[in-house]
């Protein structure tokens, strides 16, 4: 059963959300989207589509690190909770003993099944986590997350294509822990996107072949206000993350240029955004408006982003789809039974499909999942009903609604004028 807040300050004597909110603070259904009859394993192999699996947060540190074959050193330098164990613990608690050590794909559970079937032509996900046996926490910072290197097969089970790193995690263990980072996943053959050695570094685009004349070009930065310390911003001289200072114009036209060099006819463009609080659905015009200007004036292709640990509203903007708020695909929350009513354990795997000559988005079906006990699993019943509702409720001001398929997955359905 989880446990409130009170009863974990008396036990444990703090709270993780607590933590994190020190940290990032509080923060007509018109023509079917799936008017197309083929289903996303066929779009996924159809040489004139690409469809792509995009994620939230992915956190295999701390306590998700602590049951897998290789954990580091549990020890934290949060305030109040001072072991990673104490989080394999409290999810125990509430959904019962996890055997450990877990193996690398135990994490992913149902997910791995889910995306054999749609057979997605590139893998994103944002990993926050730091992947490090360095014990140089940054210092003020309320939440730390590391994972031990020799645990990276638990990304590699998964076969995925990009991870983007510029978020409020990867430097988490200092600059010596992105280094560590950058270079793990670079020995996999895992692509990452902002985050490196240096500004332009940061700033460079993953960039993953999917078709003889097609590529998926995956650009990432984040803002302050997911978190990001202003000192972690990559420089001419300093390793750190892509970060974008401002929603103006002027960025867009920053990032407009930043793309140009790179597209080419037949791309598509990822832009994959950490920015906002962690918690509530609400979408500033300010927000609106810079994916807006990404689509009409950079020629992104989805607006990728995250940084809330539940999911938002999505919008479909002159065919592109924009998400605003991914959720958490695999975090190590379970049980310390706080904002509820976000159901935080409730998360998607995104998979629009696209034109792969115009980047016009054909189709978008999502798979509801859970965590429990620390693994993905797919989410029915009730749960399936919730984030139903949820994303018809968000998304009625942005013009999306969703439909639930006979198999327990949603499709997403927006006005295609």
């Amino acid at each position: 059963m989880a446990i409130t807040r009170r009863q974990f300050l008396t036990r444990a004597g703090g709270t993780l959300l607590g933590g994190l909110a020190m940290e990032c603070g509080l923060g007509p259904d018109g023509a079917r989207g799936g008017e197309l009859a083929k289903t996303a394993a066929t779009s996924g192999k159809d040489a004139n589509v690409v469809t792509l699996f995009l994620s939230g947060d992915v956190m295999t540190g701390r306590g998700i690190d602590q049951i897998l074959p290789h954990p580091g050193r549990p020890d934290l330098n949060e305030p109040y909770v001072r072991s990673a164990l104490e989080y394999v613990a409290l999810a125990e608690r509430a959904s019962g003993p996890i055997a450990r050590p877990v193996d690398f794909a135990y994490i992913w559970g149902d997910a791995l099944t889910e995306l054999d079937r749609v057979g997605p032509d590139a893998r994103i996900v944002n990993l926050e986590t730091s992947i490090t046996t360095s014990d140089d926490a940054w210092p003020r910072k309320g939440v730390h997350y590391r994972m031990h290197p020799a645990n990276v097969g638990c990304l590699t089970a998964a076969k995925l294509d990009c991870c983007v790193l510029a978020n409020n995690h990867v430097l988490d263990y200092g600059r010596s822990g992105l280094a560590d980072t950058l270079a793990t996943l670079r020995g996999t053959g895992i692509r990452t996107a902002g985050a490196g050695a240096n500004a332009d570094e940061a700033a460079r685009p993953a960039i993953i072949d999917v078709r003889p004349r097609s590529r998926v070009l995956v650009f990432s930065c984040a803002m302050e206000t997911s978190g990001v310390p202003a000192e972690w911003a990559a420089q001419k001289g300093r390793p750190g993350v892509n970060v974008l200072e401002d929603l103006s114009p002027r960025s867009v036209d920053d990032l407009a240029r930043e793309i140009a060099a790179y597209k080419l006819p037949g791309d598509i463009v990822v832009m994959s955004i950490h920015w906002g609080g962690n918690w509530g659905y609400q979408i500033s015009s300010a927000e609106r408006a810079f994916a807006h200007g990404l689509i009409d004036r950079a020629g992104v292709d989805v607006v990728h982003g995250h940084s809330s640990h539940h999911v938002k509203g999505i919008e479909v903007y002159h065919h592109k789809p924009i998400l605003y708020g991914c959720g958490d695909l695999l975090d190590d929350y379970e049980g310390i039974g706080e904002r509820e009513e976000y159901r935080a354990d409730l998360a998607l795997m995104y998979f629009p499909s696209f034109d792969a000559a115009s980047g016009e988005l054909l189709r978008f079906a999502m798979t509801p999942t859970r965590i429990h006990r620390f693994r993905i699993g797919r989410a029915a019943g009730n749960d399936l009903a919730w984030l139903g509702s949820l994303l018809k409720r968000e998304g009625a001001v942005l013009g999306t609604s969703v439909e639930a398929q006979a198999d327990g997955r949603l499709l997403l359905h927006w006005d295609r004028l």
